[in-house]
């Protein structure tokens, strides 16, 4: 049955305004709230996985599509991990309303660090999966050459004309599924599905905007200095083989008593979605301790 789950789930998603922009999301089942976070350019559908299966174990599964990504409006804004908060924020004071436990890949797992830093009261607990360092490279993280290459870059992606034109080369099918293969461990993973997922919102009124100012915008704050206000229970699942986030990074993590950390072995960057079987088992064990 869990097998069934995982493979097959028609999600319902629904809509609410927030600061006069259309944010999409969806709730599953019944029990303790959780609210699933999601990573640079995926959507809610990238829990297509999980959702169905962390319901039936007895919870109230949010999800939602961040301001910018999935099918939540474009808007043409200075985007920032704050701005993201504030959006999460917003939506637990509108339609939780209760001690929630927060579940993020990538800079959702950021994002998981700074609600539970900022807002201790609204928490029970937070699961990081892969999670990012910061939003982008800080320029202290690059060495000189690479930090001009990221110089030259940020201009072209706000070009009104180069900037299209690189998002348009960006954004084809093709170099998606190039992509995903760089961050999935294992290519069968990466399905007609995924790439369809990630491409269509790329179709949105002000996309080539939105991409611009995420890829320029500040990496946000540090998660050690996060860590550090932290004192909720904390489970870190890394898989292991990820390019983007490599493990070695997660030794904030693994050297900290405090917090459980879970390796998912010939995974990449969103072991959630390649391994969901290993993941969605680790989660609802850990959420039932």
């Amino acid at each position: 049955m869990t097998k069934l789950l995982t493979t097959a789930f028609n999600l319902e998603k629904q809509t609410w305004t927030w600061d006069g922009h259309s944010i999409q999301y969806s709730v599953t089942g019944q029990g303790k709230p959780l609210l699933l976070i999601h990573g640079f350019g995926a959507s809610i559908g990238h829990w297509r996985k999980n959702i169905a299966v962390l319901a039936s174990g007895g919870y109230r599964v949010y999800a939602i599509d961040l301001l910018g990504f999935g099918g939540s409006d474009k808007a043409p804004l200075s985007y920032s991990l704050e701005l993201w908060q504030a959006q999460i924020k917003a939506f637990w004071d509108s339609h939780i309303q209760e001690k929630t436990v927060f579940i993020g890949n990538s800079i959702g797992g950021l994002l998981v660090l700074m609600l539970m830093s900022e807002y201790p009261e609204i928490t029970d607990g937070g699961i990081l999966i892969n999670s990012a360092g910061g939003l982008n490279h800080r320029p202290e993280e690059l060495n000189l050459p690479l930090r001009l290459v990221m110089g030259t870059f940020t201009k072209l992606v706000n070009s009104p004309i180069i900037g299209k034109w690189l998002f348009d080369l960006i954004r084809q099918k093709g170099r998606i599924r190039q992509t995903l293969y760089q961050v999935y461990c294992d290519p069968q993973a990466v399905t007609d599905e995924l790439v369809e997922l990630l491409y269509e919102p790329s179709n949105d009124p002000n996309a080539q905007k939105v991409f611009a100012s995420v890829l320029t915008a500040p990496p946000g704050p540090r998660p050690a200095e996060l860590l550090e206000k932290i004192k909720q229970p904390l489970l870190v699942l890394w898989g292991d083989k990820d390019p983007w986030t490599p493990i070695r990074g997660a030794k904030i993590y693994q050297e900290n008593a405090q917090i459980e950390f879970s390796v998912i072995e010939g995974a990449g960057h969103c072991p959630h979605d390649e391994n969901p079987e290993e993941v969605n088992e680790k989660i609802l064990q850990w959420l039932k301790k």
